[in-house]
């Protein structure tokens, strides 16, 4: 067993090369030995939403608080919020964020493949993050 402690997980801020607006990761826990699974929980202030990007064995994402977007590519923009769990499969173009009034907290979960867990893309334009588009 093993238990690690709040505080000797720093948090950091979302690139900005994968990330528009501010966004905080909270890292939980990493793959380890045989366990591919690694998440953190991540907070979009109003407005921040993450680049497009892929997963190579999907995405669970697991709203902790707040209001989001979340988009699938070719999909329309969907709403969520605090209590609702987004599943993403595997190498489906996405991105996810708070909406422009409010902010959103999720743990996001993936598993690595060949030591990696995501390929991001391009950023998500102010166009596209549009929700009343």
């Amino acid at each position: 067993m093993e238990i690690t402690n709040d505080c000797a997980r720093p948090s950091s801020d979302g690139p900005d090369e994968y990330f528009t607006g501010n966004a905080r990761i909270d890292p939980l826990f990493g793959s380890q030995d045989e366990a591919r699974a690694a998440a953190a929980s991540v907070t979009f202030e109003p407005g921040a939403r993450t680049a497009w990007h892929t997963h190579p064995l999907g995405q669970r994402l697991v709203v902790t608080s707040g209001c989001g977007l979340v988009q699938r590519e070719g999909g329309d923009i969907e709403r969520i919020r605090a209590g609702d769990v987004v599943w993403f499969p595997p190498g489906e173009k996405h991105w996810h964020g708070a909406t422009p009034e409010k902010a959103m907290t999720h743990i996001a979960i993936q598993e690595e493949q060949d030591g990696e867990a995501v390929e991001w893309l391009e950023h998500v334009t102010d166009e596209e993050y549009d929700p009343e588009t």
